[in-house]
């Protein structure tokens, strides 16, 4: 991730300012470095910290336990035979996600976390 003169970041703050987005980070290497966590501090009001998320939880993420099951499924319904056309078929399946999908999956999260609590962090 880019420092704060990252035209990303600048998207990234608007977009966390303006309406009620939680960023949260999971425990991968790159999300645990101690400048993007520190930048994402500074840049957006809703953040969840690593060290405040339950390591190896795909489980809570709705990106995990949906959207990308989701998009596999779509992306692969015809052959892919590069890695260029992997990347445009992952744009395309991305940006026709219905708004409806993600919505669903995010409304599985709060059954999700009470089970993770209900499992003390276990599988379920």
């Amino acid at each position: 991730m880019g420092g704060m003169g990252d035209p990303n970041i600048h998207v990234l703050h608007r977009m966390c300012y303006h309406t009620q987005i939680t960023f949260q980070q999971d425990s991968a290497p790159a999300h645990r470095a101690r400048d993007t966590i520190e930048l994402l501090r500074r840049s957006t009001p809703y953040f969840i910290a690593p060290d405040m998320w339950p390591p190896n939880s795909p489980d809570l993420n709705p990106v995990d336990y949906v959207i990308w099951s989701l998009m596999q499924q779509r992306v692969y319904q015809t052959r892919v035979h590069d890695i260029d056309e992997l990347r445009q078929s992952l744009i395309t399946v991305w940006c026709g996600l219905e708004q409806r999908a993600v919505d669903d999956a995010i409304d599985l999260w709060q059954r999700r976390l009470r089970a993770c609590v209900d499992t003390e962090g276990g599988y379920f």
